[in-house]
């Protein structure tokens, strides 16, 4: 009986690892956030939540939402310099699917100067880690979240977002 316990540990171990694997939802993510420098909606659309993007009227509705609003912030002198993603935090159950967030500074350009914008991530995935959708939580509460995401983990607290100038 010992061995049989120790034969599923060892099978089941690499799963269990993979869900929580900070490298590969880092990868994901940070990937999102070329897609965004880059002027690539549609990888945007395909990396987001998604029931968001079926909220939004579907993949074709939101990629010409997104680059509507990306056009409107270039006509009012606003670009994106860079997007970082941090280290993830600490990974959490939600029914079938895990949770975890991502720390993200955007630096943004405008006509009055530079801008640093540090929010988070929520990264989720419903097939063991291998992969992940996310939802930017800039001014996101938990009720916000668990209106789009019914398991969400209520221990799983999202900080505000902040803002600040530079130089």
């Amino acid at each position: 009986m010992k061995n049989v316990f120790r034969l599923l540990i060892i099978i089941l171990s690499p799963l269990a690892l993979h869900a929580q694997n900070p490298a590969v939802v880092k990868q994901q993510a940070t990937l999102m956030a070329q897609s965004m420098t880059k002027g690539d909606y549609k990888s945007i659309v395909n990396y987001t939540y998604p029931k968001a993007v079926q909220m939004a009227g579907g993949k074709e509705k939101m990629t010409a939402m997104i680059s509507a609003a990306m056009q409107q912030m270039k006509t009012a002198g606003i670009s994106f310099e860079s997007i970082t993603v941090g280290t993830p935090g600490k990974f959490y159950k939600a029914g079938k699917e895990t949770h975890c967030l991502l720390p993200e500074t955007i630096i943004m350009t405008s006509t009055k100067g530079r801008m640093a914008m540090h929010s988070n991530l929520l990264a989720v995935s419903g097939d063991g880690g291998k992969n992940w959708s996310f939802l930017d939580m800039n001014n996101s509460t938990a009720d916000k979240v668990q209106q789009l995401i019914p398991n969400f983990n209520p221990a799983l607290k999202i900080p505000p977002a902040t803002t600040e100038p530079l130089q």
